[in-house]
């Protein structure tokens, strides 16, 4: 019998998602049955919901499809909710299915019982609840046309259990989204004018921070003279040799402010305005100087090449014109004592062309990557919405997107423990993953935070709240006790000899940096 689980599992497939994070309980029982007699699906168990949503980012930032998400109930998607938050600042289309109550059994105050609508819509873009087994299959032909759309949008449906066991009649096909919207020729022509001024510059995101789109917009700044940016936190952006030259704004305030000085205009295609991360007492919001215009030509859910495809014809970008590359440069094999910029020379000199950085490194990676800017051509994704814990479930998702690639997990050793079930994960499906965890025992973000906000020094209370020592975290028992063999290293050989064997073998490893 046709019941309302089979139809979505084969709604799903017939519209070409194939890839399953699943952390399910027993209202998911019936999709989980349906799951089983569809071996084409491939589902990847993640033992956590934030697991499970920061891994179908990664794999959506890769592969540039959307995966599922299977959770359970109210409490499963709120331990799901920090990595969806990343995900919706990343543009990431994710389908969430989330199992509740059968209709009857909801007028009961059960102990799983929640307002899962009430989450979802904090965070999804489209939220819908299945009526009935018959409505199953259209529902979620909807909730993938939602997760397509707009570049990319969270679309969660949710099925309580009776609608999943009853009776359904068939599948449905799921349409393509919307067409993006794109601006105008007026607005094409006074951006292109704006760009051409001293001090212009264009900011980039989104599709545009790699592939032909990356290079196209080297082309438009090559041919304007106008300075190419990005912002700090991006989802994904081709770095290394041969990629068009951009300039990233920083992390903290002052330094971003000063980065833009000169800066008159900003023409914003494919991203938001810039913003800080934080407020500051006596700091501005924004980093851009006074009189510094700022257009959104583009806004994030418009149609991105469409935009530069036309602004590269309004300043005259033809076959010859040649965007300003990155050139190769890799350092030697450093030695001696280990620091973190000698770690980032040993990344950069070590791994291959089109590897795969997911970069939650926070502190630890303004010194490790810098050396790797001009090493071979590679991708970084890195975190956008502030919520830690998203480097080892995307770096899984973005192995399981992208088999055939080298991906190297870069992660603090406080961020790494909010998701570090990630680890068994990559583990059981033998995902091409080399981790490195610096571990500086405590959450050094915060203690440049306090700074930040005028405290010159702290005492026990404040140091209890930022440290990880007593007892000091064991991320070799911790990686091995998830089935992931490790080492841990505070000396450039080893940690040489370490990174040389992880990205030498197909599976997952992980090395433990002692930082100095």
């Amino acid at each position: 019998m046709m019941n309302g689980a089979n139809s979505l599992v084969k709604t799903l497939l017939k519209n070409g998602v194939d890839t399953v994070f699943a952390n399910p309980g027993t209202s998911e029982m019936h999709f989980v049955a349906a799951l089983d007699t569809h071996p084409e699906m491939n589902c990847v168990l993640c033992l956590f919901e934030g697991g499970t949503t920061g891994a179908a980012d990664g794999y959506f930032r890769m592969k540039r499809d959307v995966a599922g998400t299977l959770l359970h109930l109210a409490p499963g998607f709120g331990n799901a909710f920090a990595n969806l938050h990343n995900a919706r600042k990343a543009s990431t289309g994710v389908l969430n299915v989330v199992g509740d109550h059968a209709t009857h059994h909801l007028r009961f105050e059960s102990p799983l019982k929640g307002d899962i609508v009430g989450i979802s819509q904090a965070v999804s873009h489209w939220t819908r609840v299945s009526m009935d087994a018959t409505c199953v299959a259209g529902d979620g032909a909807d909730a993938i046309r939602a997760a397509r759309a707009c570049n990319g949008q969270i679309a969660t449906l949710i099925l309580p259990a009776d609608t999943a066991w009853n009776a359904a009649s068939g599948t449905a096909d799921s349409h393509a989204p919307a067409p993006l919207p794109a601006p105008g020729a007026a607005e094409i022509e006074a951006a292109a004018a704006k760009l051409r001024n001293k001090g212009a510059a264009l900011m980039i995101g989104g599709s545009a921070l790699f592939g032909e789109l990356r290079q196209l917009a080297g082309k438009i700044a090559a041919r304007t003279g106008c300075r190419l940016m990005v912002d700090t936190l991006i989802p994904r952006i081709s770095k290394g040799a041969g990629t068009a030259r951009i300039d990233q704004l920083v992390y903290p305030v002052d330094p971003k402010i000063a980065q833009l000085t000169e800066t008159t205009s900003i023409t914003l295609v494919g991203t938001d305005r810039p913003v800080a991360f934080f407020a500051y007492p006596g700091k501005p919001s924004v980093p851009e100087p006074p009189g510094c215009s700022v257009t959104e030509l583009c806004t994030p859910v418009m149609d991105i090449a469409a935009t530069l495809e036309a602004l590269a014809d309004a300043v005259g970008v033809t076959t010859g014109t040649q965007p300003e590359t990155v050139a190769l440069d890799l350092p030697d094999k450093p030695s001696g004592a280990l620091t973190l910029q000698k770690v980032g020379q040993a990344v950069a000199a070590l791994m291959p062309e089109n590897t795969i950085i997911c970069n939650e490194s926070v502190t630890s990676g303004f010194h490790v990557m810098p050396p790797t800017a001009t090493a071979r051509p590679h991708d970084v994704l890195s975190g956008t919405g502030g919520a830690i814990g998203l480097c080892l479930p995307c770096a899984t998702g973005a192995a399981i997107a992208c088999p055939d690639r080298k991906v190297i997990a870069l992660t603090g050793d406080g961020s790494a423990m909010y998701t570090l079930q990630s680890l068994w994960t990559m583990a059981r499906e033998g995902l091409d993953v080399t981790v490195i965890v610096f571990a500086n025992r405590g959450y050094q973000i915060l203690r440049d935070e306090l700074i930040n906000v005028g405290v010159d020094s702290y005492g026990q209370n404040a140091q209890a709240m930022f440290d990880v020592e007593n007892p000091t975290l064991d991320w070799v028992s911790l990686a091995k006790g998830h089935g992931v063999p490790a080492i841990r290293t505070c000396e450039m050989e080893g940690f040489i000899r370490a990174l040389q064997a992880g990205l030498g073998s197909d599976g997952p490893s992980l090395i433990e940096v002692v930082c100095p």
